[in-house]
């Protein structure tokens, strides 16, 4: 039976890698481009197409806040913004209120 695979993405170079889980003796992965280090982004990971600049400027500010595309017990990552507008208004939220940026940026509503 085949292994799982994961994804990578590369920031510079707007690029994603489907590879292997990483395992106990796995060394880090690089950009095959740049050889920049790849930011393992979980298996439930779509990418934004390469033109798509504003895609992956929202794709950067989740993936520096920690946030990942892990699928969990119900299928999917849940809510991730799509938009700079959208990771605006989180942040702004964020900032007002003191909640880590990170939980800010997953929360499907804001009160």
């Amino acid at each position: 039976m085949a292994h799982g695979k994961t994804s990578y993405v590369c920031l510079p170079c707007r690029a994603s890698y489907k590879q292997p889980y990483p395992g106990y003796h796995d060394h880090d992965r690089v950009c095959p481009r740049c050889a920049e280090p790849l930011i393992h982004v979980g298996s439930a990971f779509a990418a934004p197409k390469r033109r798509d600049t504003a895609a992956w400027r929202t794709l950067s500010v989740l993936l520096h806040a920690g946030v990942r595309f892990h699928k969990s017990c119900c299928g999917g990552p849940g809510y991730r913004p799509r938009t700079l507008s959208e990771v605006r208004e989180r942040m702004a939220y964020a900032r007002a209120t003191g909640e880590p940026f990170a939980q800010a940026l997953v929360r499907r509503d804001l009160p």
